[in-house]
């Protein structure tokens, strides 16, 4: 094996290999800090690179590998999201400024780092994860590895980026309402938004008010399956601790024949959105693929109801307000400052949108009387252009976002797991998605299902071709 070639290897097969010993931790994260360097200038997914502290932590994991320890990830390189604690690290959350190094690792990093993970940096997000874009004043713009001209999607779009790239097998991100699922579908990859609770987001009880999420970012389903388990487990602290469970186990098993929605219809938006054409059509193949795997798909729509949008917004615009209050000096774009002000005329409104979500989930939980999982769009169209976000006030900017992206948000609302299918790409070559979304706890069955499409589409065979430099 060639160091050249590693950065091909997915997250299963690189642990795999570590652990037989055709290549050492330190080979391994020295070319995924190599890939991420040498990227930097054009791709931008990094905000935070640490390769004094990831060599030395590859180093003791080499020692462990030689005395014989099997962690799940021991040695692998992967990379966190810029709104996760990571000792040592500032957690800048896409803003500028200058902010105090953390001095205890998030939960979620705490296991990763048990299951002998080497993190080799922070991934860019836009301010406070407020976009489907990843920019910032702060550190300019995160490009497609699919087409540079074009946004990779947030606001986890650094680790989309990254892991479509190669730069590292995979990477965690945050979904507080779409931002894994969204630069998923717009880097070809598998992300799952797990159900609330899953993966820790301790140090805070929740996020956003329960609203966002940590999850995964991979090639395959089951390389995401495994950095979902790694990742997995509560804290003391945790406001939401379901029912442990191990998803990996669900890959390859056979889900049986399901019933499956296919909802096209858009959730309520304040703004007027249409689903464009290509998405509509790539969706429909990946139904046309579920009936001939023998699944039973018929069109029906979920029924959310306005009430799913008044309950989502200040839960939102709240919780940018706090995470802005949490990051005292920090220099942000207008647009945020505005929504931190809205967030302050909101927070009124909390606990009556804290209220409505068991009527939210009861009714919206009516699918499932006729259905086993939902299949819809991920986002409306495909990814818009990078600097389309850039100079436009707010009402501009929330109509351009919900013009893209209005279809993965009500699952944060109610807090159930969903996961972005790769469907194939425009007639000029940009990856769009589908999302499975099932009823709470069900991320072995969407795992389940989403294993077997990839056996029968094979995306992850399809990788974007090099126009970022090269090691």
């Amino acid at each position: 094996m060639t160091l050249a070639s590693v950065g091909e290897l997915g997250l299963a097969e690189l642990a795999a290999a570590l652990a037989a010993g055709t290549l050492t931790s330190v080979e391994a994260t020295s070319a995924a800090l190599d890939r991420i360097e040498a990227s930097q200038g054009t791709l931008n997914a990094f905000r935070i690179v640490r390769r004094a502290e990831a060599l030395a932590e590859a180093a003791d994991a080499d020692r462990k590998l030689a005395a014989g320890h099997r962690e799940p990830l021991l040695g692998v390189p992967l990379a966190i999201k810029d709104d996760t604690d990571l000792t040592g690290t500032p957690t800048a959350f896409g803003c500028g400024g200058e902010f105090p190094a953390k001095t205890e690792d998030a939960e979620s990093v705490r296991r990763l780092r048990a299951a002998g993970a080497v993190i080799v940096g922070k991934t860019n997000t836009c301010e406070l994860g407020q976009l489907p874009f990843t920019s910032g004043d702060a550190f300019g713009h995160t490009t497609n590895p699919w087409s540079a001209g074009h946004t990779p999607g947030g606001s986890s779009g650094g680790s989309g980026a990254a892991v479509a790239a190669g730069l590292v097998p995979a990477a965690l991100g945050s979904d507080g309402a779409g931002s894994v699922r969204i630069p998923a579908a717009w880097n070809n990859l598998v992300g799952i938004k797990p159900q609330r609770g899953r993966i820790s987001t301790w140090p805070l009880p929740e996020a956003f008010y329960g609203l966002t999420v940590n999850g995964p970012l991979a090639r395959t389903v089951a390389d995401a399956a495994l950095l979902l388990d790694a990742a997995a487990g509560p804290h003391p602290g945790d406001l939401h601790t379901p029912t442990a469970l191990r998803v990996s186990d669900a890959v390859g098993r056979d889900p049986g024949r399901l019933r499956i929605a296919l909802s096209l219809r858009i959730p309520f938006t304040a703004t007027r959105t249409t689903l464009d054409r290509e998405v509509e059509a790539r969706v429909h193949a990946t139904a046309a693929t579920l009936r001939r795997l023998g699944h039973e798909v018929t069109v029906a729509d979920v029924h959310y109801g306005v009430l799913m949008g008044a309950t989502f917004l200040p839960r939102s615009m709240v919780g940018i307000r706090e995470a802005l209050d949490r990051l005292p000096g920090a220099q942000v774009d207008p647009r945020t400052t505005h929504n931190a002000a809205v967030g302050r005329i909101l927070s009124p409104l909390l606990s009556a949108a804290r209220r409505a979500e068991p009527l939210l989930r009861l009714r919206t939980g009516r699918i499932f009387d006729d259905f086993d999982l939902v299949l819809a769009p991920t986002t409306a169209t495909p990814p818009p252009g990078v600097h389309e976000i850039d100079d436009i006030g707010s009402w501009a900017t929330d109509e351009l976002i919900t013009a893209a992206c209005p279809y993965t948000w009500p699952w944060n609302v109610v807090g159930w797991p969903a996961v972005n299918i790769p469907s194939g790409f425009t007639a000029t070559g940009l990856p769009v998605g589908s999302q499975l979304m099932g009823p709470a706890n069900s991320e072995p069955l969407l795992v389940s299902v989403a294993a077997q499409l990839e056996s029968e589409l094979e995306w992850h065979k399809n990788r974007p071709t090099p126009w970022w430099p090269q090691p």
